[in-house]
């Protein structure tokens, strides 16, 4: 099939543009598209309300055809959709949206992660964006002024682009406004920003991937007479826990945070629950320390877990059984990890889990590190074990 997709951004359309139009018999684009470019009266017009509805109607037109599309429409555009139903097209990109919102304030966007929440579910979007300094988010329709109260509510500077591209075009901070659809949200987090712009160049665009390492030594972290996750203990739980950019994590009992502060240099979205107040404060100058983004929320739980968003894993570090049971029916997580001393308790944690719908398994892990004699020798230092049980809802996989 013979056809062109057409970016459009505002501006007149190129030479190239222009005679692909010139030579449609078939022009498909959303309303306020076919309103702006040069369609010839003998084309046929679509108006793209429904995707796969327009996609249908495209197959059964003959001769050229043009696909109008915002911006970039190999960026989470229309292109995708195409080459899904084996059609390579032609693509003549204008400038994409995130790009021109980035401009509209001047700031570059090299660093920025860009997530989409149209046609798919926005809490993974607010999840990363909240974990990231920067973000762009592509919304669905009536979507944005929840994600950007949201955003707003857990610090971030979060500007609206919107109607980019037309005389509507708006550019501003989203606070305490309605928002008028097409829109792009920039989040912010201004200090983070601030510190980073101190360190090297990057090199890489968007999220940074996994972090050189991980499970750290305790010396990584600021924490009180050595009571922290080991980094032995540590390894496994984050293998299990699965942090990373769009998922949600919850620590609860978090200790010095540790194992809060790791998951969120993944790139996960991270609450760490404390009773302490001086144990939240030590959460906060590590996360600090290793440049991420989380919230640290005061309270004892299980109390403390009321009204916190769902989560996709929740760790809890040795809590009881109700803080337990509290964590799954408010998190409702499809992983759940727990770290237990003493084995009077691993058979009854691990019932709690089965009993609330998940396939419990675990481990008794025991290290014994490689430490220096005076003498220059070395010998085998063993640390306390401790028992790390997971549950896995498989069915929800």
């Amino acid at each position: 099939m013979n056809i062109t997709v057409i970016g459009c951004d505002g501006r007149p359309a190129g030479s190239d543009a222009t005679k692909a139009l010139a030579e449609a018999r078939t022009v498909i684009g959303a309303p306020r598209h076919l309103r702006v470019v040069p369609v010839p009266p003998h084309a046929e017009q679509i108006e793209l309300r429904h995707l796969d509805e327009a996609l249908d109607a495209l197959g059964q037109h003959e001769g050229p055809a043009v696909v109008l599309a915002s911006g970039d429409p190999g960026f989470f555009g229309i292109v995708r959709a195409l080459r899904a139903r084996g059609i390579t097209p032609r693509v003549i990109p204008a400038v994409s949206a995130v790009a021109l919102a980035f401009a509209k304030i001047g700031l570059d966007w090299d660093d920025a992660l860009v997530v989409s929440a149209h046609g798919r579910d926005p809490r993974r979007a607010l999840a990363a964006a909240l974990a990231h300094p920067k973000a762009a988010i592509l919304t669905a329709p009536g979507t944005a002024r929840d994600l950007a109260r949201e955003l707003q509510a857990n610090g971030k500077t979060v500007y609206a682009a919107e109607l980019l591209g037309t005389p509507g075009e708006r550019v501003a901070e989203a606070a305490g406004r309605d928002l008028a659809d097409p829109n792009i949200l920039i989040s912010l987090d201004e200090q983070a920003l601030s510190e980073q712009a101190q360190g090297p160049p990057r090199w890489l665009a968007g999220h940074p991937g996994a972090p050189d390492g991980w499970a750290l030594p305790e010396d990584a972290f600021e924490h009180r007479d050595s009571m922290i996750t080991k980094p032995e203990v540590r390894a496994l739980v984050l293998a299990r826990l699965g942090p990373g950019p769009g998922r949600t994590i919850w620590d609860v009992g978090a200790g010095s945070g540790s194992v809060a502060v790791e998951c969120a240099r993944f790139g996960a979205r991270v609450i760490a629950v404390e009773a302490d107040p001086a144990q939240c404060g030590r959460i906060r100058r590590n996360a600090e320390r290793h440049q991420v983004c989380l919230r640290v929320h005061q309270g004892r739980a299980p109390e403390a877990l009321e009204g916190l968003p769902p989560a996709d894993a929740v760790f809890a570090g040795g809590g009881d059984h109700a803080v337990l049971a509290a964590a799954i029916q408010h998190a409702d997580p499809e992983t759940v990890v727990v770290t237990l001393a003493a084995v009077d308790r691993v058979t009854e944690t691990t019932a709690r889990l089965e009993a609330s719908g998940y396939q419990a398994q675990g481990v008794q892990l025991q290290a014994s590190r490689l430490t220096r004699l005076p003498a220059g020798q070395h010998r085998l230092a063993a640390q306390n074990p401790v028992f790390v049980l997971w549950g896995q809802r498989w069915a929800e996989r």
